[in-house]
């Protein structure tokens, strides 16, 4: 972990916030905290973060509709603190763009461990993007974000606009899981009832294209339930 790492914490429960804010602060974090969503939103806008915990259950503003906001903007690390143990709330804001998501009660150095986590594979990936804006990957995929071209077995692969898009915004985001929805509404820039049949269409051509099965899949998974997230390991 870098060092003063921030974090934002949204989470209307003074004594668990208290507690989480003084064991991060231990552990080298700069730490905000915000009781409300809508005070959670304003931080956000007036600070750049390193990392966000969100809780679900929040006055003014709740988890749900914060963390869809702030994923429209960022693609900062979004950790889902919460009581709701049922797996319709995991798959919602799982959906809605969260990075993980963490039940109440729960250990602080778990807490940490995942935070850890997070930070450094998101540092790593958007340090590739930013040095030399080339990434390559297992089984000879390479992605040049540059020139705009994506090579499979050192061979130039031809992709639509649409399949290209894709693969390039689920790549510079990876083991973050979209929904179909997310997927159509960044690639395709509008809203449309149709939008994840049209999604999932694009998705079966690009990995024929990638050669990449569902059921053994290499570098585009399907979250059941959810939608797609890139898995491809980088060399």
């Amino acid at each position: 972990m870098r060092e003063q790492a921030k974090v934002l914490i949204v989470e209307d429960d003074t004594e668990i916030a208290r507690v989480i804010c003084d064991y991060l602060r231990k552990q080298g974090y700069v730490v905000t905290w915000a009781s409300t969503g809508k005070e959670g939103w304003e931080d956000f806008h007036h600070d750049t973060f390193d990392m966000i915990l969100v809780d679900l259950m929040l006055p003014e503003m709740d988890g749900f509709t914060l963390c869809k906001t702030i994923r429209l903007e960022s693609d900062v690390p979004l950790l889902i603190v919460s009581a709701r143990h049922e797996d319709e709330s995991k798959v919602l804001v799982l959906g809605l763009g969260a990075d993980d998501y963490i039940t109440k009660p729960f250990s602080l150095e778990e807490l940490s461990a995942r935070i850890n986590s997070h930070l450094r594979r998101f540092r790593r990936y958007q340090g590739k993007l930013n040095n030399d804006r080339v990434l390559e990957f297992e089984h000879n995929l390479k992605i040049d974000f540059s020139k705009q071209t994506v090579y499979l077995d050192n061979k130039p692969l031809l992709l639509t606009a649409k399949e290209q898009a894709l693969l390039f915004l689920l790549a510079k985001n990876p083991e973050r899981t979209f929904s179909k929805t997310e997927l159509y509404e960044h690639v395709w820039q509008q809203d449309d009832v149709d939008g994840n049949n049209t999604v999932t269409v694009h998705i079966k051509s690009l990995r024929s294209k990638l050669n990449d099965q569902s059921r053994k899949a290499r570098f585009i998974q399907t979250v059941w339930g959810i939608g797609y997230r890139f898995i491809g390991v980088p060399v």
